[in-house]
């Protein structure tokens, strides 16, 4: 992949992760390696405004996730098995990624998609983890169990995009820029750059699948991997620090310190440090000062 203006001589890559999956994203800076890793429906693009100041004091690996961006793109083999992207799957390819650079344990930040990749990093890599920061998330089985209104009509497009193929895919590749609408909101947080990057993936059907089958992991092979640990024991074990959009959904309906002890070892979350910030579910871009100033201080 080539970069983008917006990370200007970072150095891109695009690198095999196994089952002939590449991870695409850019990396600079130096220090201990932090992972930054995005939502839906977006990129690596979305940490643009949080990197700059953070290139003195970590090594940057800036990844899309696979089915995002310039990643890997597999299609689905089976309409009733979805496990190409399962969060442990995604995970997997974030663990490879780092060891083909070299590195053995890192930091871990991540938004929406990205954080609950990260969640199952945790738990499934224990050993890689040096610390932990999750935005605007709760784990992914306490929001489905909550699946009642206003959170069904709110998170809607956990619905939509969860249904059976082809319906999804069809409806959102012959409507792209009004689904990109809908999905992106708070638009005059975006810079022009990175909103036209995540608009176009709606407009590329091999995205589009990717991104429902993600969802469609969530519903089925994420909630049974959650369930499984749950029963397991298994649970985070580094530090952790959350935190929350104001006007967003954790902050309407959850009470996220509480969930995120649940699947805590005891002592592993910073509650005096985990809290909601002003603005909405897009932290990175609409609050990118907060995400910094967790970072150089939870990160030391």
């Amino acid at each position: 992949m080539e970069a983008s203006p917006l990370y200007p001589d970072y150095l891109p890559f695009n690198l095999p992760v196994g089952n002939d999956i590449t991870i695409a994203g850019v990396r600079s800076g130096t220090g201990p390696p932090l992972l930054l890793l995005h939502g839906f429906p977006q990129t690596h693009l979305i940490w643009h405004r949080v990197a700059p100041p953070l290139l003195d004091s970590f090594t940057l690996i800036i990844p899309d996730l696979r089915g995002y961006g310039s990643s890997s793109k597999p299609a689905a083999t089976n309409p009733d098995h979805h496990s190409l992207y399962s969060k442990s799957t995604m995970a997997g390819d974030m663990v490879a990624l780092m060891q083909e650079l070299n590195y053995q344990k890192f930091y871990i930040c991540g938004h929406d998609r990205g954080a609950r990749v990260a969640h199952k990093l945790c738990i499934d890599y224990p050993e890689k983890v040096i610390k932990c920061i999750l935005l605007d998330i709760c784990p992914t089985k306490s929001m489905f169990l909550a699946a009642r209104h206003p959170f069904a009509q709110l998170y809607w497009h956990w619905f939509f995009l969860a249904q059976a193929a082809p319906f999804p895919e069809d409806v959102i590749t012959a409507s792209p820029a009004a689904f990109a609408r809908k999905t992106l909101v708070a638009q005059e947080s975006y810079d022009e750059v990175a909103y036209k990057a995540y608009a176009a993936q709606f407009e590329d059907r091999a995205t589009v699948h990717a991104m429902c089958e993600d969802y469609r992991a969530a519903a089925k092979e994420d909630m049974e991997e959650q369930i499984a640990d749950e029963e397991a024991g298994r649970k985070i074990q580094c530090p952790l620090r959350v935190l929350w959009g104001k006007e967003a959904v954790v902050e309407k309906l959850f009470d996220a310190r509480a969930e995120w002890r649940k699947v805590c070892v005891e002592g592993a979350l910073d509650e005096e440090g985990s809290f909601a910030v002003e603005g909405g579910h897009f932290i990175p871009e609409e609050r990118p000062g907060d995400v910094l100033r967790c970072i150089l201080d939870f990160f030391r």
